[in-house]
């Protein structure tokens, strides 16, 4: 059976419906690095007045996942199949914050990447981890 060729992923056009729900953009991606942004607004706040963990988690999982398919051929695709962050400062309403993920390691079919999330001072206010493995499309 002959395998279809894949277009390129246009990175400029992406945006998943994510994050347009959260309100991030991808602000620059290349070869296993990516980095996106977002303004944290009321709509993200807990009940102790700070932005939501789970806002965070999806800013950091969703940058990760940039620069893990682009580093990928285009025929590739994958999953994550771990995730851990440390919250490490409160973020406020307002701050931007910029999420900048980077691949530590690539094997055969697992990769290991690395986020971090920094608020409008350039302060780190958490750190993630995941795990995604590639699998290939048909």
């Amino acid at each position: 059976m002959k395998r279809q060729k894949s277009k390129k992923l246009n990175f400029r056009q992406v945006r998943p419906p994510v994050a347009k729900l959260i309100g991030f953009s991808l602000v620059k991606v290349n070869r296993g690095k990516a980095v996106c942004k977002m303004k944290a607004k009321e709509a993200h706040k807990n009940f102790n007045g700070t932005v939501h963990g789970g806002i965070l988690c999806d800013l950091a999982d969703a940058t990760m996942g940039f620069a893990f398919i682009s580093a990928l051929h285009p025929s590739e695709s994958g999953v994550t199949v771990d995730f851990k962050i440390n919250f490490l400062r409160p973020v406020l309403v307002g701050n931007l914050i910029r999420a900048f993920a980077k691949t530590i390691f690539s094997g055969r079919s697992l990769y290991h990447l690395e986020c971090e999330l920094r608020n409008t001072k350039g302060e780190l206010v958490a750190k993630a981890s995941s795990i995604c493995k590639k699998n290939y499309r048909k």
